[in-house]
């Protein structure tokens, strides 16, 4: 990726800013490493795991109403993995110490994050415009049917009413049924 450098020098810099920052990396929002100095990490695990983690987040903020994920943040006993939105197309995970300044790493991390966004939607954007224009796909001809292909007599002919064809497209019956609602209660070892 022709942006890996800049992305790679906003990391450093990153780094330099924030002391207890361990490690940082950039990935693309499908788990795959852009840029990293994580040297005390397997890369492109936590990549993958941030797309995993990011997916859970994404889906939990939208059905609690909370609009798009901007970020998210994990406390572990030995510290925290902060994961901030770059862009459209990728993250930024940060890994710190648990005596980091949370909202120091946050203003940092946001700010790294909107332009190491800024440098993967620019190159992305690039490589759309450098792409050939595709032309339309040819559709391949369905194969002729042989005699063998013809459908016997006792299949549905496509001529039928629906109905015939399928039981699921009969109508179902308007009376209540007649077994009663299964119950919720957990069962116990002395019921048989």
């Amino acid at each position: 990726m022709a942006a890996e450098a800049p992305i790679l020098d906003e990391l450093h810099r990153l780094r330099a800013r924030i002391p207890q920052l361990t490690g940082s990396l950039a990935a693309s929002v499908d788990g795959l490493v852009v840029a990293e100095d994580a040297p005390d990490v397997e890369p492109e695990g936590v990549a993958a795991l941030t797309a995993a983690a990011l997916g859970v987040a994404v889906r939990l903020s939208d059905v609690t109403g909370r609009g798009e994920l901007r970020e998210l943040l994990v406390r572990g006993r030995d510290g925290y993995v902060a994961t901030y939105a770059a862009g459209h197309a990728a993250v930024l995970t940060l890994l710190a110490q648990d005596d980091v300044s949370v909202g120091r790493l946050h203003l940092e991390g946001r700010r790294a994050a909107a332009r190491i966004g800024e440098l993967v939607d620019e190159t992305a954007d690039e490589t759309k415009s450098r792409a050939p224009a595709r032309t339309p796909a040819t559709r391949a001809k369905a194969p002729r049917r042989t005699a063998s292909a013809q459908p016997r007599a006792t299949e549905p002919r496509a001529t039928e009413p629906r109905a015939t064809q399928s039981r699921s497209a009969q109508p179902r019956s308007t009376e209540p049924r007649t077994t009663p609602p299964r119950s919720t209660q957990p069962r116990t070892s002395t019921e048989s």
